[in-house]
Parts: C-alpha cells; structure tokens; sequence
C-alpha cells in the first residue's frame, strides 16, 4: 500500500495569520498520526512563511512515522536538514518567491550540484528524493545524482484528470516505469486529491508514498480531519 505523508504547511499558514499557537502545528502532526497517516511533511522557506524552524526542530520528536523535510538545498537548509536527521529530505527547486513549487529538476544541467547535496545527506544516513517532471529521459539524470526516490511533480496531472484522466497520467506511468527499472523509488506530490488520487495510485508503478496537503487541509474544513485522512487512506488500497 501506498503511504500517505501528510504536508502540515496549511497548519502553519492558518496560525501565522493570527498569531500565537492556534492551530497548533505540533498537536496537528500528532494527531494526524493518530488518524492513520504514515509520514508527516514540512517545507520550510527562508521567509518562514509558514512553517518555521522552530517548528521543524519542535516536530522531530513528535514524528513517529516518518519525517519528511522538503526544500530547496541552500547551505541553511542543507545545516536544518543535518541537525534533525529526517527519515527523508525532498529536494525541490522552487525560488523564494514562489507561492508553490512549479517545476521539478533539470537533472542533467545540475547534476553536479545536486550529487554534492545528495552525498552529504547520504552520510548522514538520510533518504534523499529528488522532485521531477514527468519525463522519464530525466529519470537516468535524476538516478546519476545519487538519489533514492524520485517524487514527480503532479500538478500537470491534477489539472488535466477532469478532461482526460488516461492521457493526464500516461507521463506518469512511463516516468514511474523507468525509474523503477533504474531502481529509484517513487512518490509523488501536488494539488493530488480525493478526487484524483485513486486513478493515479492504481496507474502507477512502484508508488510508495504520496504528500498531500493543501487539498487534505481543505476538505477536512467540512469532513474533519480524522474522517478526511481515512479517506484517502481508502483511495490508496487500491489493491
């Protein structure tokens, strides 16, 4: 079964906008691994526009499932990174401004830097994942830097799964395809939802986990967070 690894971002953009400790991003992980998710994910900025890093060192003892920090790898968040030992790093390459990530890797044009990062995570004894288009030439490049998974970059799919779900997955599955002859992992994140998800997660090859939050954080505004985390929880056992 695919794991689920609940993004908390939402959490800390709906507290940051008060101030304070409501809702409690520490208490929100806790629970959400009550409920049944498999991994908690943080992204921290530089502008700590939501999560922060307090959060992330308050979060490591808290995690009992498995610990994702994703981000671009500038030297500050490589140094987090390496001081909580994470069960896993996602390296995504969105610029500071971004409201979101928007594009996966260009292996081939940062390969070296990227093995560089990698190889400093991997001494540390820290799973590395590398964000990715879905284009499976990228794949080899992406297998070059060292990396242990892939996660591709699902937003292209979500946004075109209500016209035509089959040719809207059909990059995924041929990208899945190749890392897993490669022997990369696979994961997989962004704008999926209990309206997409299924279909993706019965296509593709090899998907071990899944991070989902804003649609997550969203719709448990009207099923409750237990009930919404059980539900995509069931779309994932699609075997």
């Amino acid at each position: 079964m695919t794991k689920l690894s609940v993004n908390i971002n939402k959490i800390a953009t709906i507290r940051n906008a008060r101030g304070g400790e409501l809702p409690s991003v520490t208490e929100a992980a806790v629970k959400l691994q009550e409920f049944g998710a498999q991994g908690i994910t943080v992204h921290p900025r530089p502008d700590e526009r939501h999560i922060t890093r307090k959060d992330v060192y308050d979060l490591k003892p808290l995690v009992h499932t498995e610990f994702n920090i994703e981000g671009n790898p500038h030297r500050p968040f490589i140094d987090l990174v390496l001081a909580i030992k994470p069960e896993q790093v996602t390296l995504v390459p969105d610029a500071e401004d971004a409201i979101t990530s928007n594009a996966g890797w260009d292996c081939r044009v940062h390969k070296g830097f990227l093995q560089n990062v990698i190889a400093e995570f991997k001494a540390a004894g820290i799973r590395t994942s590398i964000f990715l288009d879905p284009d499976p030439e990228m794949v080899l490049h992406a297998q070059e830097t060292g990396a242990d998974r892939i996660e591709l970059y699902t937003e292209a799919y979500a946004r075109m799964y209500l016209n035509d779900p089959e040719a809207a997955v059909l990059p995924y599955v041929e990208t899945a395809r190749e890392a897993e002859r490669l022997g990369l992992g696979v994961n997989a994140g962004h704008d999926l939802s209990l309206e997409n998800l299924k279909y993706f997660a019965q296509n593709i090859p090899n998907l071990l986990e899944v991070s989902i939050g804003h649609a997550l954080i969203s719709e448990a505004l009207y099923m409750g967070l237990e009930n919404t985390v059980q539900a995509y929880l069931k779309r994932l056992a699609v075997w």
